[in-house]
């Protein structure tokens, strides 16, 4: 289009040029109404596609409302501590074979994997299971943690929540997108996860880096509520090693404490968590002395060694040398040292495993589309708009979002405070609704991704 202003003696070329110019910005005018329309019309047709979707995947979750159940229940009831999931995981690969995965493997450290389609969009549900202990089997209120009861529309059980029943939703998800078709642009990936509880992501950075398996998206299977959780605090593992002289107590003028030593280090510690920083959604960092051990020759002589163990939680900005150099630049560490931990095991496959207790801090930003399909697919499947939120504790995150950098996010039934208590348990109808909003979110990520 040609903009000008041609001024003539005569008013006759100006009346013809503004007439010529009106009807091309009508041309335009109408080009662009008819344009919005088709448009308008477009995303309503895809609005009513994909709340038919929505419709039958809600329709499909709740016809597998028994198996889901039952699958659970059967999880619940196989014990799978960290290193010793090995009957758990091949009762998985079970449940994956018969719904129809199309492919079915278990990796060196005890991971089970399932695939759906073959996609350019790869998604990854990713679900530990893995659990802690039990505690006192009597502060179980007369269930058995093993024996997972259904009782007025809960289930109870140890790892019913941290992540079992996250576990047999996104099972059940795959099983649907499979039947409905919707996961042609993606490869789905589901993944039950070993060694968690011992040391977060160790085992999803060796499926990642090991495995031939590279996600471009990560779902977790950490409780959310039903909610959309885009990241958490990190944190890091250390051990002071302080060094003293020993003496016999009648002359404890010729030692040196490392008791006394260590006493001044707490303190300093106690005092650098008032000063630690602070993030407006992750929230702040912390340090804590866990546990503290001292090597004396005898009750009547001065201790010669003792070691500090630390938790730090990292929050934005912080990392595992900025946590060091905090400690190392305490006034009365002296000649102590300080140091990550270490974490070695034997996977249940008999593989030897080793990791530095390192947990890096990870947020998603809430405008990434990964977060944005997750919530459009979980309002479609419940009918409500999920929160966006963070998690308190550590997860799986660390390795594939905070050493990896693929953005993760998570979504789960189950409430986060129930994890590791002796009062976890999941509802049913939460167990139904995890399974539609797993199913809608690869296909809801792919259309977005498309436009």
């Amino acid at each position: 289009m040609v903009f000008g202003v041609f001024l003539t003696n005569g008013s006759l070329e100006t009346m013809v040029f503004w007439g010529r110019a009106n009807r091309c910005f009508a041309g335009r005018a109408r080009w662009l109404s008819e344009y919005k329309r088709e448009m308008d019309d477009e995303s309503m047709v895809m609005c009513e596609v994909n709340q038919m979707n929505a419709d039958k995947v809600r329709e499909l979750a709740k016809r597998d409302e028994a198996a889901v159940v039952q699958f659970l229940r059967d999880i619940v009831a196989i014990p799978s501590f960290s290193t010793q999931e090995e009957n758990v995981v091949k009762r998985i690969a079970k449940e994956m074979e018969t719904v129809g995965f199309d492919e079915v493997r278990i990796d060196a450290v005890g991971n089970v994997i399932g695939r759906m389609g073959n996609g350019p969009v790869k998604i990854m549900f990713d679900n530990h299971i893995d659990t802690v202990g039990v505690g006192d089997p009597a502060s179980w209120k007369g269930r058995d943690p093993f024996d997972p009861k259904l009782e007025n529309g809960k289930i109870w059980g140890r790892g019913v929540v941290d992540e079992k029943a996250a576990m047999a939703s996104t099972v059940y998800a795959a099983k649907i997108i499979k039947e409905l078709g919707l996961g042609d642009q993606c490869t789905v990936w589901v993944v039950g996860s070993a060694i968690e509880e011992d040391c977060d992501g160790l085992t999803q950075l060796h499926l990642i880096q090991n495995e031939g398996i590279r996600p471009d998206y990560v779902v977790l299977g950490e409780p959310t509520d039903l909610n959309v959780y885009r990241g958490h605090r990190g944190r890091v593992e250390m051990i002071i090693t302080i060094k003293g002289r020993s003496a016999h107590a009648a002359h404890c003028e010729k030692g040196v404490s490392a008791l006394y030593k260590a006493a001044r280090i707490l303190l300093d510690i106690e005092k650098l968590n008032d000063r630690l920083a602070h993030d407006d959604f992750l929230g702040k960092g912390t340090i804590t002395a866990s546990f503290m051990d001292v090597k004396t020759a005898s009750l009547n002589s001065v201790p010669n060694a003792a070691i500090i163990y630390l938790d730090r939680r990292l929050t934005v900005g912080e990392t595992k040398e900025s946590a060091l150099e905090e400690i190392r630049a305490l006034p009365s560490m002296g000649d102590a040292e300080v140091e990550i931990l270490q974490y070695e095991a034997t996977a249940w496959t008999g593989k030897k495993v080793e990791q530095d207790k390192y947990f890096p801090t990870w947020v998603l930003d809430e405008q990434h589309v990964l977060v944005q399909a997750a919530v459009e697919a979980i309002e479609a499947a419940r009918g409500t708009k999920p929160k966006v939120s963070r998690w308190v504790f550590s997860t799986n995150g660390v390795a594939t979002m905070g050493r990896l950098g693929i953005p993760t996010i998570g979504f789960a039934p189950g409430l986060e405070e129930l994890a590791h208590t002796t009062d976890e348990y999941i509802n049913v109808a939460d167990l139904v609704d995890a399974v539609a909003g797993a199913a809608l979110i690869p296909q809801t990520l792919a259309r977005r991704l498309a436009k």
